[in-house]
């Protein structure tokens, strides 16, 4: 089973040369902190910031540098700072090669739930319904179930939805899976994790072929 860390870690490994990448807020934010020096990436964040760093360490942070879900980050030299205005022109012109989204519930055909919990307060749902209207990839970083062990990989979303058919692959704690035309493809497992034990955490339907090897860091 993966750590945060290692889910980003993972994630990172999807990241190519030249991109630029949306992250979304929680997990996702990490991703920034395991990219290879020889890559040229800039990161993204939709209150108008484009060339984020690290994720701070704890005494590190300041306060007035935060990405679009108020979290402190980093920024690399030459970042440039804009309004969100310009931000979602770029998220709507197709500009973002990859986006990285949190999830509350993934479905076995792509669906996404992120933005709410009914009855719960919402601080904003940020861009992702732009985000997942126009990215051209689209990865989710999240825990395979919830505190209560029930999948949150589902046959359909139960969650009010922020997109439809638009993740094109998941990554968690247990496993990497591809969404594909024929349902959810699981390609990798994590370290100490069997089939069995991804297939019985998560309520879609896997197909599941050959021998499914470990994620490699």
């Amino acid at each position: 089973m993966l750590t945060k860390e290692q889910i980003a870690q993972r994630i990172s490994k999807e990241v190519k040369d030249r991109y630029y990448v949306n992250l979304g807020i929680g997990i996702p934010t990490l991703v920034a902190n395991y990219i290879p020096e020889n890559l040229s990436v800039e990161f993204q964040s939709e209150n108008g910031i484009l060339g984020m760093g690290p994720f701070p360490y704890e005494g590190e942070e300041d306060a007035d540098l935060i990405n679009a879900g108020k979290q402190t980050i980093t920024s690399l030299p030459g970042a440039s700072f804009f309004d969100s205005a310009f931000s979602f022109g770029m998220i709507r012109s197709q500009k973002v090669d990859l986006t990285i989204l949190g999830a509350m519930e993934v479905s076995e055909n792509g669906d996404i739930a992120s933005w709410k919990i009914p009855g719960k307060m919402v601080k904003g749902m940020g861009g992702a319904m732009d985000l997942v209207a126009s990215a051209q990839n689209i990865i989710v970083a999240m825990m395979h179930t919830n505190k209560a062990g029930e999948s949150k990989v589902l046959k359909n979303c139960t969650l009010p939805l922020t997109g439809v058919k638009c993740v094109k692959k998941i990554v968690s704690d247990l496993a990497v899976m591809e969404v594909t035309a024929k349902g959810l493809k699981l390609l990798e497992r994590a370290p100490g994790v069997s089939v069995e034990d991804i297939v019985k955490a998560t309520e879609a339907k896997l197909i599941v072929e050959g021998e499914i090897p470990e994620m490699q860091f």
